[in-house]
């Protein structure tokens, strides 16, 4: 059954990002007009005063928790106290304020690092919390997990419908493609379109290529963030410990991933692998059963979704951090 009024006032939070910006696009797509947004020159939600004051005077009906911290390896060792206190913040400050206003439904978005370092494959979401978690970016993890909890504890005790959703590794339009604080995927566009336009002989790659990752365009993430949002109800789901993967299914190991960027790209030259450098978590491929069971699968293929982002980072030279 649907769930979301065309006209409800929906509060996007991180709609410049990768994902907040995908779920504009989406809503807009599906004729939600009604959008609320702020910068955060307009908003800053580490600011309990402005993100009670916003809620007061605007009202929203829905919210879609996208706002955080985020980056790869690099900015997790090189920035953890920002990483937990940053995300604590923002989550605390709108999840704290969608009960207090009376929001309807609210999608909070964290990441598949909150599972266990060593976690069975594919992560299912009970193994959350069965074992330690990986340590290079396990501040961000464990706001991620306060979050869930806090979603977990307002159902309980105020009936609210909050729901926590892990994605998988995102991708897309709007992507951070800054070196020193990107995620793989987008380090690794930037690497090979920068060696092609150069004339490089080579690419440096952090590891072994060894890790396998799940990796998922942000454009379907956005609509399954949507698709959840729009139900009223959901099969077989207790509001009180809810909790959805959204992903593919599928894995390729980071050798693989390499492989297709170039030749996307049309590099030509080597790829040398830095081993010294971290790898990460061996494997992170969720299980997406639960979400399947909800009727959503997602729709773009690694290969495509690559194709497209390629295209985006060519057109939009200015949006490309330096």
């Amino acid at each position: 059954m649907r769930f979301m009024e065309k006209s409800a006032r929906i509060y996007v939070a991180g709609h410049r990002g990768l994902v907040g910006s995908a779920l504009a696009r989406e809503l807009e797509r599906q004729g939600y007009m009604n959008l609320l947004t702020r910068s955060h020159g307009e908003l800053d939600l580490e600011d309990y005063t402005e993100v009670s004051r916003f809620f007061s005077e605007e009202r929203p009906d829905y919210v879609f928790l996208a706002a955080a911290r985020v980056g790869g390896i690099l900015a997790n060792n090189t920035y953890p106290a920002e990483f937990i206190y940053k995300n604590l913040m923002i989550q605390n400050h709108v999840i704290h304020n969608s009960w207090k206003h009376n929001v309807r439904k609210l999608i909070f978005l964290g990441s598949s690092c909150i599972y266990p370092k060593l976690c069975p494959q594919p992560m299912r979401e009970d193994h959350l919390m069965t074992g330690p978690l990986e340590s290079t970016n396990s501040p961000y993890a464990v706001a991620k997990i306060a979050g869930i909890e806090m979603c977990w504890a307002y159902n309980r005790q105020y009936g609210t419908r909050f729901v926590p959703v892990m994605p998988a590794n995102l991708y897309g339009p709007n992507d951070n493609f800054d070196l020193e604080t990107s995620h793989v995927l987008p380090a690794m566009i930037r690497k090979f379109h920068e060696a092609a336009q150069s004339g490089s002989g080579h690419v440096v790659l952090w590891g072994t290529g060894a890790p396998r990752r799940e990796f998922l365009h942000v454009d379907d993430m956005a609509r399954a963030c949507v698709y959840l949002m729009d139900r009223e109800t959901l099969d077989g789901v207790d509001f009180k410990s809810v909790l959805f993967n959204i992903g593919t299914g599928t894995d390729v190991t980071i050798r693989q991933l390499a492989e297709m960027v170039k030749q996307i790209v049309g590099f030509t030259g080597d790829i040398v692998w830095d081993i010294d450098k971290p790898d990460g978590m061996p494997q992170k491929q969720l299980d997406v059963s639960r979400l399947h069971a909800q009727g959503w699968k997602a729709e773009i293929s690694l290969e495509e979704g690559l194709r497209r982002t390629y295209e985006w980072y060519k057109a939009n030279p200015l949006r490309q951090i330096a």
